[in-house]
């Protein structure tokens, strides 16, 4: 019987694990609105750096929060607003409603990225948290590799869509917000005392210390080249191979199929060898990926460079953030509020690699992508040496 219900709490927070990845629509949803209302690259990019921008400001008061309510009901309150930013596009696709659908993507975003994790360690405890925690990060990455599939489906004329198109993607996913609602709201999980809050000066503060600091611009790099690839995949193939944007959309989800292999070999990898090597040779190939978008057309060619970033990436924010916590064990509620405002890097670098591409083609987003590269090979030599 304590088995059956362990199982019954699990398969909530999971589906909640998969609504988490309803975040990564924001790249191909991008494409899709700057296709349908004619923007530039940097009006596009607004949209992405927007969903990002509320991580900054929601990731510590989430904490207070929950101590307040507790994890449960905060996974509750994110997954609500999940639902809302799902289900205002199904009437309108302005902008100013994208802006707002967006916004409020990243909002509940910030505040499962924040809770469903502690949750989940309400559930599983000991050696097994790590794994359930991969487990989590792999179901997640199948909402965001499907999403690009779904807009494609949708958009294909014979698809009865009763006028969504694109946009049908919104409507499947937030059926399947509500239903995590359901199941969640209906799911008793006991939780500890909470911990004590962080505040903003208490994270802030640790800038202060050199190690910190760089593992917190570190974790800004990864989330922008996370989002530039999920973003600009599909308009390097449409620049260079003049594909619609139907068909370029697949690289988008070629980047997460790999991102997400990574996470799952990750786990197993790690076991065996140093996280400065795997964190070294994981930069490696996304080096050389960037250097293969700066120099090759051939379709193929950006296709596996595509997937090696995809794989380069998909470990990088679990080393980083591991190493900052190492850093400071005395203090890690505060490194774990600071470190998730790291993901303000989805906001910093859409925006820079759209005025860039604007300016000389998507070779300027890609370099302002490899700037972040060769920062994380810089931070391999600090690891495991601060």
């Amino acid at each position: 019987m304590e088995k059956q219900l362990h199982y019954r709490q699990l398969i909530p927070v999971m589906l909640c694990f998969f609504a988490m990845g309803f975040v990564d629509l924001v790249g191909i949803a991008s494409n899709y609105v700057k296709e349908d209302l004619g923007l530039s690259d940097a009006e596009a990019n607004i949209f992405p750096s927007l969903v990002f921008f509320w991580f900054l400001i929601f990731s510590v008061p989430t904490g207070i929060l929950m101590n307040r309510i507790g994890r449960r009901k905060t996974v509750l309150l994110s997954l609500i607003v999940t639902f809302a930013s799902l289900f205002i596009p199904i009437f309108d696709d302005g902008y100013a409603v994208m802006l707002l659908s967006f916004s409020l993507l990243g909002i509940g975003n910030a505040l499962m990225q924040t809770s469903l994790n502690p949750l989940l360690s309400n559930i599983i405890t000991g050696n097994q948290l790590a794994s359930a925690l991969t487990f989590g990060q792999f179901i997640k990455a199948i909402a965001s590799f499907l999403a690009p599939y779904i807009a494609m489906w949708g958009a294909m004329e014979t698809v009865p869509t009763f006028g969504l198109g694109w946009r049908v993607l919104f409507p499947i996913y937030m059926l399947i917000a509500v239903l995590a609602i359901l199941l969640l709201g209906s799911t008793r999980i006991e939780e500890e005392r909470p911990d004590k809050a962080s505040g903003f000066v208490a994270c802030f503060s640790l800038l202060k210390k050199p190690f910190i600091l760089l593992s917190f611009i570190g974790i800004m790099c990864h989330v922008g080249i996370d989002v530039g690839t999920n973003t600009t995949a599909p308009k390097i193939l449409m620049e260079r191979l003049e594909m619609t944007l139907a068909e370029a959309g697949f690289a988008t989800s070629l980047y997460f199929i790999f991102r997400t292999i990574g996470c799952f070999l990750g786990a197993f990898i790690l076991r065996k060898v140093s996280a400065k090597s795997f964190f070294a040779l994981s930069v490696v190939m996304m080096l050389a990926a960037m250097g293969g978008l700066f120099l090759f057309h051939s379709k193929e060619i950006i296709y596996l460079c595509i997937a090696l970033i995809g794989f380069g990436n998909s470990n990088v924010f679990s080393i980083v953030f591991s190493q900052a916590l190492l850093a400071l064990p005395d203090k890690k509620n505060e490194v774990s509020g600071l470190m998730i405002m790291g993901l303000f890097g989805g906001t910093v670098f859409p925006l820079a690699m759209g005025l860039a591409s604007d300016a000389i083609g998507q070779n300027g987003a890609i370099a302002v992508m490899t700037l972040g590269v060769i920062y994380l090979l810089t931070y391999t030599f600090k690891i495991q040496q601060q």
